[in-house]
């Protein structure tokens, strides 16, 4: 029988979701609670993946077992096993044509700016740092330029492994909320550190040391060593996959 889970988790002490050899991982974690919960080997797969630092709010994985257990069994028995800075969030069982990454329609992020003179102390895990003014307006007229489907080759790490970088950007927000600014973005799919390579671009134009247009003459342009810098991973949220209705799973990921 093919399952369903819910993952939230706090990516600070992980080398991010992808299961490693030599260090821990979100992944290596949620298959050594899930397997002795079943009494058998257990391999998930995820919505998306997350880097080193980066954390999720709302990550999706299936997995396959015959063990005769109930959806609350691998929730609660899951959680106790898992380190305290990762949670099943709910368990649900799915028909076996259920892929929680080709299934997804969309993925949404996060990014969180601490936008003062004196860096973070209680939040410090969860968000970037930067000391300078940031025009959030500026940064959000400009960050529209990217809406729809482009060849986003300008804002892909080197190390990126996708096919092609073709990608739909759904939407995506610049707000100020008091000392913070927060950047939102959906997209049907992203790139390796598409996001913090965005919003490392629109940081130069929140300072004023780019103009507006700049995001629009980076995309033309295709070319990642003229981009802004990569932000940190730290300010980075998974907020997690958009589903069809048709998979019945809880409506914080369903379209």
């Amino acid at each position: 029988m093919r399952y369903a889970l819910g993952i939230e988790y706090d990516g600070t002490d992980f080398l991010g979701w992808q299961r490693l050899g030599d260090g821990p991982s979100v992944q290596a974690a949620l298959e050594t609670a899930l397997s002795y919960v079943a009494d058998h080997p257990v391999a998930v797969t995820c919505a998306g993946r997350t880097d080193s630092g980066v954390h999720g709010r709302g990550q999706v994985v299936h997995f396959d077992s015959d063990a005769d257990r109930t959806p609350r069994a691998w929730l609660m028995g899951s959680n106790a096993r898992l380190p305290d800075s990762v949670a099943t969030l709910w368990a649900q069982p799915v028909s076996d044509e259920f892929h929680a990454r080709f299934a997804a329609r969309a993925r949404r992020y996060r990014y969180r700016l601490l936008n003062r003179r004196v860096r973070p102390a209680l939040d410090a895990r969860y968000v970037a740092w930067e000391r300078r003014p940031l025009d959030a307006d500026a940064m959000h007229r400009a960050a529209q330029a990217l809406v729809g489907e482009h060849d986003f080759s300008a804002f892909r790490a080197i190390q990126c492994q996708a096919k092609h970088a073709r990608r739909h950007l759904q939407r995506i927000a610049v707000t100020r909320i008091d000392d913070e600014v927060v950047v939102e973005v959906q997209a049907n799919a992203f790139l390796h550190h598409m996001v913090r390579n965005i919003v490392g671009s629109l940081m130069l134009i929140g300072r004023g040391e780019q103009p507006e247009d700049w995001m629009a003459t980076l995309l033309a342009g295709r070319d990642r060593t003229v981009a802004g810098p990569t932000a940190p991973s730290a300010g980075l949220l998974f907020l997690g996959p958009l589903y069809p209705a048709q998979w019945q799973l809880p409506a914080e990921v369903t379209l």
